[in-house]
């Protein structure tokens, strides 16, 4: 049996290399792709069979010769690039709303299809998974773009679910909520913030990168064959805790 790839963008860190380390672990061949060159070789190193690619994922030239550098296509695509910036929309710039929206939502559309072009041309299906956040289904204040391009890639995936389906490419999305660790790392390094989400959160504790890790690779799955355009929240409840934070009368 041919050994799977699977292509993860932003993987030089976080939760896109706990996502590697998942897929090394359950026998995938693993290629990571970042702008980050020292960082993603460095994640690459530590896998059986590793590879990093330096690449812009919102450049369609440079991710074309990025795959043709893998020489075949990968089984299993994980859209987790992304950055963020809290910011205040009236005082944001125009040029970084657009950033945050190219690199977390277009560069998501750039890698599918990408990919899907050729899962197509080679009559074969494949998988893909989106990284969201919750702060795509019920953002918060200064998320801005962020918020905005993670409502998209849910929708994205749906869209693309509903069109890449007949050809066997099944497409969803894991939403995390407070994870400790990729982008929030610095955030929980406060006690007090530390304590406070945790509290909110009804499993009473934060989310771990491999958390997350889990989710995707189970929707990578043969387990999730039937799973198409699902969004997948993976908060501990949090998002369904909202009305038990407001006291009663």
């Amino acid at each position: 049996m041919t050994q799977k790839l699977a292509l993860i963008t932003g993987g030089s860190s976080g939760i896109g290399a706990a996502i590697a380390a998942q897929a090394d672990r359950e026998g995938y061949q693993v290629a990571l792709m970042d702008t980050n060159a020292e960082g993603v070789r460095a994640v690459a190193a530590r896998m059986k069979e590793g590879v990093a690619l330096v690449c812009d994922i919102t450049d369609e030239t440079a991710v074309e010769a990025a795959l043709s550098t893998l020489g075949r296509t990968p089984d299993l695509l994980v859209n987790n690039a992304g950055i963020v910036r809290f910011e205040y929309m009236l005082d944001m710039s125009v040029e970084t709303f657009r950033h945050i929206l190219d690199v977390d939502l277009t560069g998501a559309f750039v890698m599918s299809r990408a990919v899907g072009r050729r899962l197509r041309d080679e009559k074969r299906g494949g998988a893909m998974v989106n990284i969201s956040s919750i702060g795509g289904i019920t953002p918060s204040l200064g998320t801005n773009a962020y918020a905005a391009a993670k409502g998209g890639m849910i929708k994205l995936a749906e869209l693309m679910a509903l069109e890449w389906g007949p050809l066997g490419i099944r497409v969803n999305t894991v939403s995390p909520g407070f994870i400790d660790g990729g982008m929030s790392a610095a955030v929980y390094a406060d006690p007090r913030t530390r304590e406070i989400r945790s509290n909110a959160v009804p499993l009473k504790r934060l989310g771990l990168e491999q958390d997350i890790a889990e989710a995707v690779m189970f929707l990578a799955s043969d387990r999730a064959g039937y799973v198409n355009g699902h969004n997948l929240v993976v908060d501990g409840g949090l998002i369904h805790s909202v009305l038990s934070q407001v006291p009663r009368a």
